[in-house]
């Protein structure tokens, strides 16, 4: 099922969480103030906050929020789902080949499993890992998750990292947000085991769970970070995205977005 693209700069707009297919009224508010972050840093970017449970999304920066960019490195949280939900890796433990090649990344050039593979954002792996899946089962699986614009083009392992495929800080949000609450139409297992292998950190009584992801090749480049927080029973799900002139400016992803998530009363 595709996105509807609705209007969110009004409060209480009627919006459609897709990757499971309930329609639900959200309360949605913007902070304009909390730019002032971005510009801190002497960024571009947006936060989007869902609070899952009171339905209440709070965005930063709502016309971005809405655009839709080339995932990157967080498409491997829906690439670890997929392949574990049809069956073309067994489970988060096996072995799979990263094709010996050199890899821009040398801890990049070994066999990994998902588990690994996810900690270290392993491009090599999870190429393979789309091409066990293939483009067909590949085209399926998006439309089932709901994921972006569902469009990977004709080219199996390079669509989260050249486009076509393309989704909005919203749409991350909604996904991880439906992963943190086992209810993306997938199996509970995959979605059990990806949970299992996201990269985390406590922070203050909090878990926090979230998978960066690095756009190069495009001028700006563009820097994701994506997840969620648990504490105290609640599920508080997230997406940043900023646009990046080089490395430096990547290190700013996981600092800005635990800024936002402090202003926010999430962390």
């Amino acid at each position: 099922m595709s996105l509807s693209r609705m209007s969110i700069g009004l409060a209480g707009a009627v919006l459609l969480l897709a990757s499971t297919g309930v329609a639900v009224a959200e309360t949605v508010s913007t902070r304009p103030d909390l730019m002032a972050l971005f510009k801190a840093e002497g960024v571009t970017g947006t936060f989007v906050l869902l609070d899952v449970a009171e339905e209440r999304m709070t965005i930063v920066n709502d016309k971005r929020a809405e655009r839709r960019y080339t995932p990157a490195s967080t498409f491997k949280i829906a690439n670890s789902l997929i392949a574990l939900d049809t069956g073309a890796v067994t489970d988060v433990d096996e072995v799979i080949p990263y094709g010996g090649k050199p890899q821009m990344v040398k801890a990049w050039e070994r066999d990994m499993s998902l588990r690994e593979a996810i900690a270290v954002s392993n491009v090599a792996v999870y190429q393979e890992v789309a091409r066990r899946v293939g483009l067909a089962r590949m085209t399926a699986m998006l439309e089932q998750l709901g994921y972006g614009d569902c469009n990977p083009g004709p080219v199996v392992d390079r669509f989260w990292l050249d486009g076509p495929l393309a989704i909005s800080a919203i749409e991350q949000t909604r996904f991880v947000a439906a992963l943190a609450t086992n209810t993306l139409q997938l199996s509970a297992r995959s979605q059990a085991l990806v949970r299992e292998i996201m990269p985390f950190e406590e922070i203050g009584g909090a878990r926090l769970y979230g998978k960066t992801g690095w756009l190069f090749g495009k001028n700006p480049q563009l820097g994701w970070y994506t997840g969620w927080v648990e504490r105290d029973g609640a599920i508080r799900a997230f997406a940043l995205n900023i646009d990046m002139t080089g490395s430096e400016q990547a290190k700013l992803r996981i600092p800005l977005a635990k800024a936002f998530l402090g202003k926010l009363g999430a962390l």
